[in-house]
This record gives C-alpha cells, structure tokens and sequence, in this order.
C-alpha cells in the first residue's frame, strides 16, 4: 500500500530480470545509476544479505559547492530476482545514523525509511515496481528517485541490453 507519503515508480525495461537484479544488488552497477543527475556515488558498500548494510555516499555538485550525503541500511528481505526490502537512513561519512535532532528536525521524528524493490519477469523485459515509504511522491527525495530510474534506463541503455 501506498500513499502520498512514498515515492512509487512502476516501470517497464527492456533487460533480463537478472540484469535489473544486479542494478540493485552489485555495488558496481548501483554506484552508475543512483542519485539525480549529476551525482556521483563514491561509496557504495553492499552486503546484499538478509541482516546485511550497506553504506552509500552520494556528492552533488550545486551552485555553491559539492554536497555529500550518505545513506545506511539494513537488508530485511531478499527474494533473489524478485523482492528486494531494506531500510534507509541518512548517515555521517562513517556510516552513523544521524539523529532528527542532528537534521534540524523535531525530536521523535522517525528518521528511518524503507525502499522495496519487486521485479516481474515479461519474457525479456522486466518490470519494476520500487516503493520509498516514507518519503514523499512530491519532495526533493521523490524527484532524486525519478530521475535515479530514468539514470537507470539510460545505464541498461549503455550497457546495450
């Protein structure tokens, strides 16, 4: 279920389910998609099992500087080339969960999201259904996810599947 609170993509490629599986699950192919235009991942560790982190930094650059943000998680369920369920948190450079009180935002704000990621095999496409609970559709974190997937497209593209 969805509501105005998550960010929901559905879309349809033209690449083998397990390609797409290795979009979300190898750091590699992760690191040349992710993020809205114009970012770039330099970190992306990836322990892609049931209790596993992962550790991601993104940098963008904007009219004023670079900006880093970095992401951690925890793997909940892995449903090899089918589902793919973790949590997200923002994070410092080394990997800690930041506090809303450390985002400038109210005590108690519940700071964790997670992302859910399903794949359905049409014969050689592959279509996508990813849910971000927590974020919401119309906020900077939805647009990054939308422009993250068209990233996506693009990548599958070069990649010549």
């Amino acid at each position: 279920m969805t509501d105005t609170n998550d960010v929901r993509i559905e879309r349809t490629f033209d690449a083998p389910i397990d390609l797409i599986w290795a979009m979300w699950t190898e750091a590699d192919h992760f690191a040349n998609w992710y993020g809205p235009m114009g970012a770039s991942i330099p970190t992306a560790e990836m322990d892609v099992s049931v209790g596993g982190r992962r550790h991601i930094g993104m940098e963008v650059e904007t009219p004023n500087g670079a900006m880093r943000m970095f992401f951690v998680g925890e793997y909940l369920e892995i449903e090899p080339k089918t589902r793919l369920v973790y949590t997200e948190s923002m994070a410092d450079a080394d990997g800690n969960e930041m506090t809303a009180e450390q985002m400038g935002m109210p005590s108690g704000t519940p700071m964790e999201t997670s992302v859910v990621v399903e794949l359905e095999e049409l014969g050689a496409q592959t279509r996508m259904v990813m849910t971000h609970r927590g974020v919401p559709a119309d906020s900077p974190g939805g647009q990054g996810w939308a422009m993250a997937i068209d990233k996506m497209e693009a990548r599958l593209a070069d990649l010549g599947s």
